[in-house]
């Protein structure tokens, strides 16, 4: 049984799909509660071996990619597995058991979170 959680970037807005979880950081001072959601994102993506993973799973063609795929970073595979649990406890990768192999996906929408949280405003 685990006792993770996860943290999502974005939050449900009804029939509008998803809202990120934070504004863009020129906006306005994020709250607690934003700077805490942000900060385990960037914390997961600080460590250099999670962020390759991250890479090939959102560069990976179809959008996502069987553990088997990625797992080639340097460190071994049980490694490879932490570092995957620890971007979805973030928020970061969902995934699916398929007969054997764990497919893991980012999907689109935390693509768009990440990015209009490190946004800059548009020039008038």
């Amino acid at each position: 049984m685990s006792n993770t959680k996860v943290l999502s970037l974005l939050e449900p807005a009804g029939s509008q799909g998803v809202v990120p979880c934070c504004p863009p950081l020129t906006e306005r001072p994020m709250t607690a509660q934003e700077a805490e959601t942000a900060s385990r994102m960037f914390k997961a993506l600080g460590d250099p071996v999670r962020l390759r993973l991250f890479s090939a799973v959102a560069s990976h063609e179809g959008g996502e990619a069987c553990v088997c795929d990625i797992s080639d970073v340097g460190v071994s595979q049980p490694t490879v597995s932490h570092h995957l649990k620890k971007l979805k406890e973030a928020g970061l990768l969902t995934s699916e058991r398929r007969g054997t192999w764990v497919y893991y996906r980012v999907e689109p929408s935390v693509l768009a979170a990440m990015g209009k949280l490190l946004a800059m405003p548009a020039a008038a």
